[in-house]
């Protein structure tokens, strides 16, 4: 949508030819929760949908400053841009491990 004005962001996946309910699959395989969401004018039906929502409370949550919000950012988009990549997906679920070990939810 181009701005945030709360916790949440909205990335609209329609350039990446990926709709949500595929990226959220996706990207749950490599243990990265995201939701599908509706964008706006979204030519999706809403079980399906162009974007996806992510989240900043589960990440402050856990500890997570900007340097690892960028770094989860840059998984979300390994992860994004090579979809049909098993390696790729293999490597950013290791490095989300390690990752989520250093930040665990219940310290």
């Amino acid at each position: 949508s181009g701005r945030t004005e709360s916790h949440v962001f909205l990335v609209d996946l329609q350039p990446k030819k990926l709709t949500g309910k595929e990226a959220e699959a996706l990207l749950g395989r490599a243990h990265i929760t995201v939701n599908k969401n509706s964008i706006p004018n979204d030519p999706q039906k809403p079980f399906v949908t162009s974007g996806i929502r992510i989240g900043t409370p589960a990440m402050t949550t856990r500890g997570f400053k900007e340097l690892e919000a960028e770094q989860l950012a840059h998984l979300i988009a390994d992860v994004l841009e090579a979809p049909n990549d098993d390696a790729v997906l293999e490597r950013v679920k290791g490095e989300v491990a390690k990752l989520t070990a250093k930040f665990p939810v219940y310290g």
